[in-house]
């Protein structure tokens, strides 16, 4: 099976580091809607995507659900168990169907306590990350719902690299806290004005730069943080 495209973490790293995470890594697919890690359960596997979106979630008691954030081809599913022994409270599952390296979080681990550049690339994603999940949870807490939807494709397409992103109402009102008759009705807004069309479950992003203007500042800022993610002057023995 070949992969679809590359991870930007993996591809930050010297060939050597590199060499030592790959040759412990399977290529897989993940298919759409496979659970990455569950709230409370030990990390088995962490993934390296290299094609496709994995949404980081808050589950309620009451059976409701809040993404938080989401992962593609430029991170670690798995990043953050690193940081200590405490108990993550989110899940995180595909949304979009992709490929990855996935890799035995004990080698993951190994990694990180022993090569000074994994370690160091983990804490900048993961800190990334971070920022990520203050600005969402600012952005649903302050924004309105066309905002909020907006906010996600565009961060979406980013992720992917896709204009066509393949998503339902339903899951589109549940990961920006809403209610599916008002993502329909924004959905229909925007179709009107020209920025997306919505066919069959899949969203086409038509006028990006309309979105971009329509977009709150949460956007922006999500944007630049991605923009800068392993920006940093490697060695000169660094993948390319």
């Amino acid at each position: 099976m070949a992969s679809q495209g590359k991870n930007l973490f993996l591809s930050s790293l010297s060939r050597s580091n590199y060499d030592w995470l790959a040759s412990r890594s399977t290529e897989i697919e993940v298919p759409l809607h496979t659970t990455l890690y569950e709230e409370g359960v030990p990390l088995r596997y962490a993934y390296f995507l290299t094609f496709g979106l994995a949404s980081v979630v808050t589950p309620m008691s009451n059976g409701e659900s809040v993404e938080v954030g989401f992962i593609g081809h430029e991170g670690v599913v798995g990043g953050l168990h690193l940081l200590g022994p405490a108990s993550l409270s989110t899940r995180c599952m595909m949304q979009l169907s992709g490929t990855a390296l996935r890799i035995s979080y004990g080698n993951l681990q190994k990694a990180f306590d022993s090569l000074p550049e994994v370690h160091s690339r983990m804490l900048e994603f993961v800190q990334q990350q971070a920022i990520m999940i203050g600005q969402i949870a600012g952005c649903n807490r302050l924004h309105g719902a066309e905002q909020r939807l907006i906010r996600w494709l565009l961060t979406a397409q980013d992720r992917t690299q896709s204009s066509d992103l393949k998503f339902t109402h339903q899951y589109l009102a549940e990961m920006i806290a809403s209610q599916r008759t008002t993502i329909t009705v924004i959905a229909r807004d925007l179709q009107e004005r020209g920025f997306i069309r919505y066919s069959r479950g899949i969203v086409h992003i038509l006028d990006r730069a309309g979105l971009e203007k329509a977009a709150c500042d949460c956007y922006g800022v999500i944007k630049q943080l991605y923009a800068c993610l392993y920006r940093r002057e490697t060695s000169s023995t660094a993948l390319r």
